[in-house]
């Protein structure tokens, strides 16, 4: 009887060790959601290559935004030039060393834009050459493909960061040569063609889609009649948000509902020095994530930058943002310039509205 008892009594022990093992190694709850989390863009203009620039060391153009660019996830740039090789040149139909392509990438740019009214400049032959460089750079790009499952692959270009996908839609209004041939092609500013990628983008499972089209009246400080139609079109087909570039000078901003739309971010870096053509934008576009996986676009924020010419602040072409440079006239070589710089920072602000 006493030896039954010791062994129910083992038995209770083991069986109190063993609860208390188990509960001590139990799992924590699982977390089906991950952290919110922010995907931040960084968009710049119209990366230009004029005739006189192909005298000046490109690798001074934009270094001061490469702290910009490489701290973003994502970062986008207008390439308006082609690589068709030598003999280099530039307006009116622009062809730029392969190296100055490769610098963009090194600055922490993540894709270039090719639908533009200057990507075909040099023709079939130019167009095929530049596309195939951006591919051997191993360099995303959109706007432009070399055959049917080239493009179809990258319009819309669908980018994956931090668990989210982001759908990329690139189209111009034309180019200036002309397109005869079938291929390679470049995204036009067809509704029907614009309205089948953004479709493609939601079947993709895009979580946000982003529309970058060429357009609108050069030099105009404001938006036209037919920008506005087409943002709100655009806003209608389901975007989420519209940055624009063409007019090579800054224009108006607005939202429309949900939509932040930026008509036009003027150039990165060019030799132009019409008025207002030298003062430029730098685009942040944050993307929200919350803990169920649902993003949305914040307010853009938005850096003035300045297209400085050789000899006037270094001596060569630089790009520099604004704010960084007010109040440091006595840096320039040209103190002038510096004070050209202040008149169009104010004049445009006065005109577009925008407050950075």
């Amino acid at each position: 009887m006493r030896l039954k008892f010791y062994i129910l009594f083992l038995l209770a022990c083991c069986s109190a060790s063993a609860q208390t093992t188990i509960r001590t190694f139990l799992p924590r709850p699982r977390t089906y959601y991950a952290e919110p989390d922010t995907v931040e863009m960084v968009f710049i203009g119209d990366v230009m290559m004029h005739a006189r620039q192909l005298d000046y060391d490109y690798r001074n153009f934009l270094e001061p935004l490469r702290p910009l660019l490489s701290a973003s996830d994502i970062a986008v740039a207008n390439m308006e030039f082609t690589l068709a090789g030598k003999p280099y040149s530039g307006y009116p139909a622009f062809s730029a060393p392969d190296r100055y392509a490769a610098y963009v990438k090194d600055l922490g740019v993540d894709v270039f834009l090719t639908a533009n009214n200057h990507i075909a400049d040099k023709g079939e032959r130019g167009l095929r050459r530049t596309l195939h460089i951006y591919d051997s750079l191993r360099i995303r790009h959109t706007g432009t493909g070399l055959d049917e499952r080239s493009y179809l692959r990258d319009n819309p270009l669908m980018l994956y960061c931090k668990g989210l996908r982001i759908a990329l839609v690139n189209f111009t209004y034309g180019t200036n040569s002309g397109t005869s041939y079938q291929w390679p092609a470049v995204s036009l500013m067809d509704k029907d063609e614009v309205s089948r990628q953004v479709r493609r983008a939601r079947e993709l499972g895009a979580d946000i889609v982003i529309a970058l089209p060429h357009w609108g009246t050069e030099y105009s400080l404001t938006h036209s009649k037919e920008q506005e139609q087409w943002a709100r079109w655009l806003a209608g087909e389901g975007v989420d948000a519209v940055i624009g570039a063409h007019p090579h000078v800054v224009q108006d901003t607005t939202s429309i509902g949900a939509v932040p739309v930026i008509y036009s971010m003027g150039n990165a870096v060019s030799n132009m020095s019409a008025e207002n053509t030298r003062l430029e934008l730098a685009v942040t576009l944050k993307i929200a994530v919350d803990t169920h996986r649902r993003a949305s676009v914040l307010d853009p924020e938005l850096t003035f930058l300045w297209c400085t010419l050789p000899g006037k602040l270094t001596d060569g072409y630089q790009t520099v943002p604004v704010k960084e440079y007010l109040g440091k006239r006595d840096l320039w070589k040209v103190p002038s310039d510096y004070d050209n710089m202040v008149t169009t920072y104010r004049r445009v602000r006065d005109v577009t509205g925008i407050q950075d």
